[in-house]
């Protein structure tokens, strides 16, 4: 029966009208989704989420990598198909234990039973298989097999655009959780315009740093040693990770190294905060090119006897508990600095901030973790529901029922972790660097710093390779001292042109900024 049905239909043996309706339906849903993104697209726009608008334009580009791939997939199936290996070689790496596996009596005798239905379905299987091939196995011929068949090429085609939707939906959701959360802060951020909070925070109101709100949290015995600091901080993380002394102090710090004084009133940190996530989920929704080198090393660790369903799950659940804790850990060393510059504080205490509490002095490098561990959970859940999709739940990849547990419950779990407890954290801590973000300024503002600093660096080019400038070009040429009153002074220029050409948005910057 299947050697009567090798070949199926052609398109030269296939009706016009069932041609035609293939198509318009894919052509169809393509421009409805293309539609969907467009109105996406606007809505954000229209509501000035620029950075969810360039988050939109990553999907895009991941969308557009993966017709790429597809493309590349389909013109070279043949030959890399073509490609032929001895049989020892490839017998070596299989996800699944080579030969006959060991069977339970009720097995033998339910295979028995079942013999004729199964070499049924098996013929029927091959007729697919050759049909993807589109001919007879070429290396067989030569007592070899093929590097990879066409089937097992379109099989790897489907579970790349799974895993590919899996990240941007994995990380959509967690963004969105995690901002659930920071929605509580908008209580805290409301609060310092009371005159409580400025009672409170009285700048001729002296304390010991150690009897404050903020004191009390950090500055205890277990503070003292590296090993019970981190201990109390790893669990710490499950209880309360943020809590409202905390997001006062480092906001009050933030605005004392970054702002004037007086525009603590004015400043909406909570806000701030907010549209820097934005700014990072940039980053996190896009699979970059290092990412996609770890997904082909994670395919590769799905070799039969590495058992890697029973460690690598737990990997993204170390690395994203070791980033909660380290991001708490900075905390309380900011309060641990606190005491180091005097026991007696006056008002609030204030935080120094500084990249050096990072690890390897880099904020940004807390971010590619976090994008690492989303990437590597939603791998072991697209690689579940490939599975499941492509060869039933009794396959060789999940025939073990706690490989299935652990990949399910760790997707869980990690998930609840980096939504609830590490984004929040990252968020707030990460502004604790040594650098403030361009978030912190209106788009108008940030667009203007941005022209300057190329229009700066062009200048500076052109001066350096002429040797003569007009002095109509010298006038235009800013000096780059690296002194923090220069940038200041910059700023605030940029910012009163912007309050000129925009009153509504750029007054508000200006006051902020100048405290007046």
């Amino acid at each position: 029966m299947a050697s009567e049905q090798e070949y199926e239909r052609t398109m030269e043996e296939t009706p016009t009208w069932a041609v035609a309706a293939v198509c318009f339906v894919l052509i169809a849903i393509s421009i409805f989704i293309e539609y969907i993104l467009h109105v996406i697209g606007h809505w954000l726009k229209k509501k000035h989420k620029r950075a969810l608008y360039e988050s939109l334009e990553k999907i895009k580009a991941e969308l557009m990598l993966l017709g790429f791939i597809s493309l590349l997939l389909t013109v070279f199936q043949n030959y890399i198909s073509d490609i032929c290996i001895s049989k020892s070689v490839g017998a070596t790496w299989h996800p699944c234990k080579n030969g006959s596996k060991s069977k339970s009596k009720e097995e033998v005798s339910d295979e028995i039973s079942g013999r004729k239905l199964l070499q049924f379905l098996e013929s029927d299987f091959g007729a697919r298989r050759r049909l993807a091939t589109k001919g007879y196995d070429k290396c067989a011929e030569k007592g070899k097999v093929a590097l990879m068949s066409a089937y097992a090429i379109h099989q790897l085609h489907i579970f790349i655009f799974v895993l590919a939707v899996f990240h941007v939906l994995y990380c959509i959701i967690t963004l969105a959780l995690g901002r659930t959360k920071m929605r509580k802060w908008k209580v805290w951020e409301d609060e310092t315009r009371t005159l409580e909070y400025q009672y409170t925070n009285d700048p001729d109101r002296f304390r010991f740093a150690r009897d404050t709100s903020f004191g009390r949290r950090h500055l205890s015995f277990w503070s003292k040693s590296t090993v019970s600091l981190w201990i109390v901080c790893f669990f710490r993380q499950f209880f309360r990770s943020v809590t409202k002394v905390d997001y006062l102090t480092l906001r009050h710090g933030f605005v004392m190294a970054h702002l004037a004084p007086e525009s603590e009133t004015r400043f909406d940190f909570q806000k701030y905060i907010k549209r820097s996530l934005e700014e990072d989920f940039k980053v996190v929704v896009e699979i970059s090119p290092i990412i996609w080198f770890f997904a082909v090393l994670f395919l590769l660790s799905n070799t039969y006897g590495w058992f890697s369903y029973l460690w690598l799950p737990f990997v993204p659940l170390i690395i994203i508990l070791l980033v909660g804790t380290k991001l708490l850990v900075i905390i309380t060393k900011m309060g641990l600095r606190i005491q180091d510059r005097g026991h007696v504080v006056r008002g609030a205490p204030v935080v120094q901030l500084g990249d050096d509490l990072f690890w390897f002095g880099r904020p940004r490098f807390i971010l590619f973790l976090i994008h690492f561990v989303l990437f590597q959970n939603a791998f072991q859940l697209a690689f579940f529901a490939w599975g499941v999709y492509a060869f039933g739940t009794n396959n060789c990849f999940h025939k073990r029922t706690e490989g299935i547990v652990i990949r399910i419950s760790m997707g869980v779990i990690i998930q609840v972790v980096c939504s609830y407890v590490t984004l929040p954290l990252y968020a707030l801590v990460t502004q604790m660097g040594s650098t403030m973000k361009s978030t912190i300024f209106d788009d108008r503002v940030a667009t203007a710093l941005k022209s300057w600093h190329h229009k700066a660096k062009k200048n500076a080019k052109q001066s350096h390779h002429s040797e003569m400038n007009s002095p109509f070009q010298v006038g235009l040429q800013l000096p780059h001292t690296g002194c923090p009153q220069f940038t200041s002074c910059i700023i605030i220029t940029i910012a009163a042109l912007t309050a000129c050409m925009h009153p509504r948005e750029g007054r508000p910057m200006l006051k902020m900024i100048t405290g007046t």
